[in-house]
């Protein structure tokens, strides 16, 4: 496959503006003409390999930042939103799309928002939901603040490195808590509620259920730390954040020190080391850490620290019905934002066999190759009469790091790529035996007297 050309325009712009130089100041610097650097600047010109290295030589610049996701991402949600039927005489080419999400982010952007806000709309009315009249054709305070952490990598620097300064190295992370909040004269107890933690302001007392799991009561222990010892910097984030509501605002403050939670539990640098000695092996990783299997997972995929990133892994958890309630992804493969997604993909099947982790070479139709690792996770409810909750977690990388995982021991990865795909709308390949609707952007033909897998030709 011949090498990508690297368009990144709107970061070398927002990187110039950012150190507050002009363009002539700043070419000079790269070492090139004015001309040459306003082509690149607006997409015209690809990044050479001089100026990605002058850019590291001159100004200390993350280079892997050029490839982040962003326009790709970009690009992928809006030919979902473009796949619903309200577009369908008016449906941009994939090359217009990419133009957009290079040139202009922001409308982009605006663009997912105005079609999310037609979207709810259009649901309320259909169900004749009792909001109906009501002046509330905003985002979903969920859907806004997944957006957040989906376009910042899921990786929050100054929150992070908060929570690595939780612990001295060698303490554990969960007692160093106990003792901040002792400290502060709170006081630690055992329930045997449902509710998971419970923090009395007026007691000063915080209660944790004994029915959870050690690694679920040592990550709420850590929760309830950010939200009582770094409330200040939480809310200097969510400021930066201009969240459109309240409520968003409030959910992405759990958000945040969930974050928190999973980043003091996981310090960077420490867990970053033992994952490449372990091979991310994830089983090790979480008797090492005290921490369960979605929570080592999900920490994998925030690696994303400038100058000490790990792999690039995506993260997705689903529920039985196929509803995705966790993603994220620091690779090339992005997830279904509307409608379900491949039913083809490992993740899915993974009900199917408790307890062991199924393993799947996979191939996109970008013809971007994975290895994607799937189990299933279920959470008890602690009693007779509460409810197991059961869910699928989904960890994978590009097949060029496959080999840094204790997971390809065994597998020919230079063959046996099982086609995967985001979501049917957006999925071109033709003969898919699971397809569920047809693909965005093809013709179809439609032979009343012939019928194979689906009841129409993709043309």
């Amino acid at each position: 496959m011949p090498a990508q050309k690297l368009y990144a325009g709107t970061t070398l712009r927002e990187t110039r503006t950012g150190l507050g130089l002009t363009q002539r100041a700043f070419a000079e610097k790269l070492g090139i003409s004015l001309p040459y650097l306003n082509q690149m600047e607006n997409n015209h010109r690809p990044l050479s390999a001089a100026v990605v290295l002058a850019l590291a030589a001159e100004f200390g610049f993350d280079v892997t930042e050029l490839t982040t996701g962003d326009p790709e991402r970009l690009v992928t949600d809006m030919r979902e939103a473009l796949a619903d039927p309200v577009f369908q005489a008016t449906t941009p080419g994939i090359a217009d799309l990419r133009l957009t999400a290079s040139n202009a982010p922001a409308l982009a952007r605006a663009f997912l928002h105005l079609h999310r806000a037609y979207r709810q709309t259009h649901e309320r009315l259909a169900s004749l939901d009792e909001a109906l009249g009501r002046d509330d054709a905003q985002p979903s305070p969920w859907e806004e603040v997944r957006d957040f952490f989906h376009y910042c990598d899921n990786y929050i620097d100054a929150v992070d490195r908060a929570a690595e300064r939780v612990a001295p190295p060698g303490e554990d992370p969960a007692e160093a808590a106990r003792k901040a909040l002792e400290s502060r004269g709170i006081t630690l107890a055992q329930g045997d509620a449902a509710e998971l933690r419970a923090y009395d302001p007026v007691r000063r007392t915080l209660t944790l259920s004994a029915r959870a799991a050690p690694a679920t009561r040592r990550f709420q222990l850590l929760h309830q730390l950010a939200l009582l010892t770094q409330d200040e910097l939480l809310e200097a984030t969510l400021d930066l954040a201009r969240f459109q509501t309240e409520t968003a605002r409030a959910i992405a403050k759990i958000g945040m020190a969930n974050y928190f939670a999973g980043a003091a539990l996981l310090p960077y640098r420490p867990f970053l080391a033992a994952a490449q000695e372990m091979r991310h092996d994830l089983e090790r990783l979480a008797d090492r850490f005290g921490a369960s299997i979605e929570q080592v997972a999900h920490r994998l995929s925030t690696l994303q620290r400038p100058g000490a990133k790990g792999i690039p892994f995506f993260f997705v958890r689903v529920d039985q019905a196929g509803t995705i309630t966790k993603r994220h992804s620091a690779t090339r493969l992005q997830f279904a934002r509307f409608g379900g997604g491949c039913p083809l993909w490992n993740v899915h099947a993974a009900f199917e066999t408790p307890g062991r982790f199924l393993r799947q070479l996979a191939e996109t139709p970008d013809g971007i190759r994975y290895l994607c690792l799937a189990r299933d996770i279920s959470k008890p409810g602690g009693s007779f009469h509460a409810r197991t909750r059961r869910y699928a977690i989904g960890l994978g990388c590009e097949i060029a790091h496959a080999r840094e995982l204790v997971y390809s021991d065994g597998l020919d990865l230079g063959g046996g790529f099982e086609p995967i795909g985001i979501s049917c709308r957006i999925c071109e390949r033709p003969d898919c035996h699971q397809r569920s609707v047809p693909p965005l952007e093809r013709r179809l033909r439609i032979e009343a007297d012939r019928r194979g897998l689906l009841p129409y030709e993709i043309g």
